[in-house]
């Protein structure tokens, strides 16, 4: 049988969100199980510990994680970089198991530049001075999420495409367009700061790749891979280029799983404990 894997050097996943109804862990195993990359960078939020409960875990979920363990089994070098919705893996920080190594941020040289790894929630004021408003906002979102889901439902019922309520919202307020832009404005200063050539983050769920000129100070690339709630995307490097990868613009060569698979199939009862020993099982540890 013909290997329609993809051979990539280095591609970055981030705000993945398992264990959320919002999750698209479905579109993401198709698109892990399409490509064979040499790094895999996993750039914050994979696992939500803040939303997770323990009677959500669909079987696609935790295929997302073993599609994550074959690779690295198979000799793909993964890094786990902490996010805010998965800050308690920040305890194991350090900790490498096989080719996984879990860690806060990560530099890299890449076609002779230094390039700077790490989630970006710590741009985030609101979440440092204002934790419970945090995760105020985060429930509201996943419920607006679950409110999407059953729209798109509707949607396609009546023969029309999928939309992004949370996406356009972003895209019509002011002061979302302004975060994001100090979002990345804040990323780009520090990175020149400390010298770095480029920096790659996640955590606003905005796919980007530009070059951010600051006057007086230099010039950055500033790298974002968006998320796989909304726009489904991730970045990849390739013989020395960087592009974006959208998973919606992708469709028709991935396989096809059915989407009633995550919808009705068995769902594993669990505690946010259990998560990691399952993992650590995985691995036969």
């Amino acid at each position: 049988m013909k290997d329609k894997k993809r051979d990539i050097d280095l591609v970055v996943i981030s705000d993945v969100h398992l264990g959320t109804f919002g999750c698209q862990a479905n579109e993401l195993h198709q698109y892990l199980q399409g490509i064979r990359p040499g790094t895999l960078i996993l750039n914050g939020d994979i696992i939500d510990f803040w939303q997770f409960s323990k009677r959500y875990w669909p079987r696609l979920h935790m295929k997302v994680v073993k599609d994550i363990i074959s690779m690295a089994a198979k000799g793909t070098q993964v890094y786990y970089i902490t996010g805010n919705h998965d800050e308690t893996m920040r305890k194991f920080t350090g900790l490498r198991i096989g080719s996984i190594e879990i860690v806060n941020k990560l530099e890299l040289v890449l076609n002779g530049k230094r390039t700077w790894f790490f989630h970006g929630d710590v741009f985030d004021v609101i979440m440092q001075h204002s934790r419970w408003l945090e995760k105020l906002g985060a429930l509201g979102y996943d419920s607006l999420i679950i409110l999407n889901v059953f729209i798109n439902y509707m949607s396609r019922m009546l023969g029309r495409g999928k939309v992004s309520l949370s996406r356009k919202i972003k895209e019509n307020v002011k002061s979302a367009v302004k975060f994001i832009s100090r979002f990345e404005q804040t990323a780009a200063l520090l990175a020149i700061h400390k010298g770095f050539d480029a920096i790659v983050c996640g955590h606003i769920h905005q796919p980007e790749m530009k070059e951010i000129v600051l006057a007086k100070t230099g010039h950055v690339a500033y790298l974002n891979s968006g998320d796989w709630v909304e726009n489904l995307s991730a970045l990849e490097f390739h013989n020395g280029e960087w592009s974006i990868y959208r998973y919606n613009d992708h469709r028709q060569h991935h396989p096809d799983f059915s989407e009633e698979e995550d919808l009705n199939g068995k769902i594993i009862d669990l505690e946010n404990k259990d998560i990691f020993k399952m993992v650590m099982k995985e691995f036969q540890l």
